[in-house]
């Protein structure tokens, strides 16, 4: 289908409520200028959002770089606040077939079970995303001085009152939290070159930390003399008291020879393994023991776990909105209680005027994936319950699926139900003999490969105590990490099961399996 150029404004919008139907219609925060011809794949873009005459975004009539700009940060934050806790009222919760359609992106006949990995983003939001692009490629300059940062703090208005902040200024957002991190301990590794610190000075974290975190404290700390102590996280997980308990040994490392531990790093939800941390404890114990400052790292955790930064207590909290919250990457928000020496590693002109605005602008790049919270709002308040209703949702289906493919593996969970938030961890029969890192990412390209199944094989090796699982023929040493977001089937993870199945009626072990 062409819709003619001589046709007007009128004409093309029934078109496209014709072909997408009355209840397909969202808000789109920007304006369109419509192409003179549509093809079919612009309807199927386009039948997402209602393309408004006027955008909700004031012009500023006098554009200037100023700190005390108030398109910084530094105002209105009671109206944002206002706007950002309303809900629309709707006629009708979202389908599952509006669901599907949502994520008919996807690629066909895939088991995607690792939404941990790399998120998931549905069509409305990138429509959204697309919109706001064109937004700057029609007037980049208009764009630059009266929309950008506006837009921003619109982003950082609704985080804020997601996670519980007072001030809007007290978040930043950034690519990722491999960026927060980097901004974190580059600080860190200042303070130790500027002898603020002393070198029998310490930084502590649960060895199973992102290794990118880990490269930034190589990169950053340990050259300016600062020591590291890696806490071993219990794993299987049985309770928080034995998190805690091993927690409190690494401090006392961390203060041998008259040292002191001047950052904590801690996880909401550690990567592989997946575990809900007690934050709030362990929190509270850097502080008796006299920690300096606590950086979270809860990349999986907005959109997957309830967030209240103030009653957890971190000096530093980062968490990605493209895992769990439906953002395009990349980007991710960073909540600092104390921004002072805090800066982007990248340094622009901005430098100097806080890490919000800095983050705001790092050169010329696409920006639009800060631009879309408004729209991923509007997503995930389509679900009854908005974007609580989604975390209870996930929460019970992954639980689900990880005891019914433990049932018939005849493993065990590798923590209990109440220690999981969107994925959990489920052991692999002992047979198939997972007994390195390479068996872990053998069967992981197998499946991929040979069952279009994608999900993370995690290896644990034994400890060669009391604490190592077993199943009726040997130790447990390999676990599937399963993710369950809204696109997910039970199909998605009955796949799984027979795959794993197969090899075991097949004795085949993972060394013996193709590597692609």
């Amino acid at each position: 289908m062409l819709v003619k150029p001589n046709r007007n404004k009128k004409q093309v919008a029934e078109v496209i409520q014709v072909s997408c139907g009355k209840d397909q219609q969202l808000h789109c925060p920007v304006p369109l200028t419509l192409p003179q011809t549509l093809d079919t794949t612009n309807i199927q873009i386009l039948h997402m959002i209602t393309i408004p005459k006027n955008p909700n975004i004031p012009s500023h009539p006098n554009p200037t770089m100023d700190n005390d700009d108030p398109r910084n940060g530094t105002v209105a934050d009671t109206e944002h606040n206002h706007r950002a806790a309303k809900k629309p009222k709707l006629a009708r919760f979202i389908s599952e077939s509006e669901i599907r359609q949502e994520f008919s992106h996807h690629q066909p006949g895939v088991a995607r079970i690792n939404n941990g990995s790399f998120g998931s983003c549905p069509r409305s939001v990138l429509a959204a995303q697309n919109a706001w692009q064109l937004r700057f490629l029609q007037q980049p300059d208009e764009f630059f001085f009266n929309t950008l940062r506006k837009g921003i703090l619109d982003s950082r208005a609704i985080i804020k009152d997601l996670i519980g902040v007072d001030r809007v200024d007290d978040i930043s957002l950034v690519d990722n939290a491999t960026t927060a991190a980097a901004i974190v301990l580059q600080q860190i590794g200042r303070r130790f070159a500027r002898g603020d610190f002393h070198q029998n000075d310490t930084v502590i974290m649960f060895h199973c930390a992102y290794q990118a975190v880990k490269k930034s404290i190589e990169a950053y700390v340990t050259p300016a003399n600062g020591s590291v102590v890696e806490v071993q996280l219990p794993f299987p997980v049985d309770s928080d008291e034995e998190i805690i308990a091993e927690f409190k040994k690494g401090l006392e490392r961390g203060k041998l020879n008259g040292g002191r531990v001047r950052l904590a790093i801690i996880d909401h939800i550690t990567s592989m393994p997946s575990v809900v941390l007690p934050v709030r404890e362990l929190i509270g114990v850097c502080r008796e023991q006299g920690v300096d400052q606590v950086f979270v790292d809860g990349a999986h955790a907005i959109g997957s776990l309830r967030i209240d930064v103030k009653e957890i207590g971190a000096d530093f909290y980062v968490s990605n909105l493209y895992k769990w919250f439906f953002s395009p990457p990349s980007v991710a928000f960073l909540y600092c209680k104390n921004s002072n020496d805090v800066h982007h590693p990248i340094v622009s002109h901005e430098y100097g005027k806080g890490l919000p605005v800095e983050s705001a602008w790092v050169g010329m790049r696409d920006y639009s994936s800060q631009l879309v919270v408004p729209s991923i709002l509007e997503f995930v308040n389509r679900f009854e319950g908005g974007i609580e209703g989604i975390m209870r949702r996930n929460h019970d289906e992954v639980v689900k699926m990880g005891t019914m493919l433990a049932e018939s593996w005849g493993t065990i969970l590798g923590s209990p139900p109440e220690k999981c938030a969107s994925m959990i961890m489920v052991g692999l029969p002992s047979r198939l003999c997972v007994t390195s890192d390479d068996d872990a990412l053998r069967l992981r390209s197998y499946l991929r490969v040979y069952h279009s199944i994608e999900v993370p094989i995690y290896y644990q090796a034994l400890r060669n105590t009391d604490r190592d699982p077993r199943d009726k023929d040997g130790f447990i040493t390999g676990y599937v990490r399963i993710s369950h977001q809204v696109y997910n089937t039970a199909d998605d993870y009955h796949r799984l099961k027979t795959a794993i199945n197969q090899l075991l009626d097949d004795r085949k072990i993972c060394s013996e399996l193709p590597k692609e």
